[in-house]
């Protein structure tokens, strides 16, 4: 939109179409390509007072001093990992993120996950489907989900949420943080080497960021065991992706379902074709209802900074 009385903002790399409607209501929006020469912004541009991203692509510290009037970064993801949130803070920039409005979503997908994974439905959808089940291929037998030690490496909101799904079937739900949560029922495991020896299952549902960079490395895997599984609904740079790859390729780990992946939308190939691993392609919060919710959320985080009000989801 062109209105000069709207709040200029930029839309920083493409948005779900919903929100974009939403903004275009309220803001001048501005389109910038998450690839686009920051040295070479329009002037119309450089009056932006927001910025909108999705958390894949965050704001670094470049695009923050290419936007000389920025207030506030508004993502539409609860993570915030792909921000440099300290140079925002330096630079009094606000940020906010969409917490809480896709906890469900992403647990209900760590949880199909587990069972895709373990229960071979994906290999077995293939078998199915190519006709090898019809010529007499039997398809292999595969392990349980009930009575299984599961293992959340993060017990945060989505971390307890899966493990609330989880508590009816599971032998035991052990978790591993930085520190031992309060309120919980589950069992804390500080050393992590320890918390992947005494699972059965590592679900990764710990925030991301540098200091989580390669949480899962190669000895917290081979300590997980060859009847382990591993999923991931975090970040795909949580886990030593090189590692968990050769584990799976030398059957060390069981398998894997995974959504997320260290340099996505690019997916090593040599998972394409391992059988034991269940891939999606980052689909944790894509439900029509969450990303409403989400974008609404983006929304009104605007709204309120605009108004001079305090801000919903606040991260900086």
């Amino acid at each position: 939109m062109t209105d000069a009385s709207l709040p200029p903002i930029v839309a920083y790399g493409p948005l779900y179409p919903y929100l974009t409607q939403e903004l275009e209501r309220r803001f001048t929006v501005h389109p910038v390509a998450a690839d686009a020469d920051l040295s070479a912004l329009p002037p119309s541009v450089l009056e932006a007072r927001a910025l909108v991203s999705f958390g894949s692509v965050g704001a670094s510290a470049a695009i923050m001093d290419a936007l000389p009037n920025l207030e506030i970064i508004g993502l539409f993801s609860v993570g915030y990992d792909k921000v440099d949130v300290e140079h925002a803070r330096a630079k009094g920039i606000r940020v906010s993120n969409t917490p809480d409005v896709l906890t469900d979503d992403v647990a209900d997908l760590a949880v199909g996950l587990l069972y895709a994974t373990v229960r071979n439905i994906a290999a077995n959808d293939r078998m199915v489907r190519s006709g090898t089940w019809a010529r007499g291929e039997k398809p292999a037998l595969c392990g349980r989900v009930t009575g299984s030690r599961i293992g959340i490496l993060g017990l945060g909101r989505i971390g307890r949420a899966i493990a609330m799904r989880l508590e009816p079937v599971a032998g035991e739900i052990l978790y591993h943080n930085r520190r031992e949560a309060a309120d919980t029922p589950y069992r804390y495991v500080a050393d992590p080497l320890d918390f992947a020896r005494q699972s059965d299952v590592i679900i990764v549902a710990t925030s991301g960021g540098p200091e989580a960079a390669k949480l899962v490395d190669a000895a917290m895997i081979d300590a997980l065991g060859p009847d382990g599984v591993i999923v991931n609904i975090s970040r795909g740079g949580v886990i030593d992706e090189e590692a968990m790859i050769a584990a799976l390729a030398d059957k060390r780990i069981a398998g894997a379902g995974l959504d997320v992946f260290a340099h996505e939308p690019h997916v090593p190939e040599a998972l394409f074709a391992m059988d034991h691993v269940v891939l999606q392609p980052h689909q944790g919060s894509a439900t029509i209802h969450t990303r409403k919710a989400m974008a609404d959320l983006v929304v009104a985080n605007l709204d309120a900074h605009f108004a001079g009000q305090e801000l919903p989801t606040p991260v900086v």
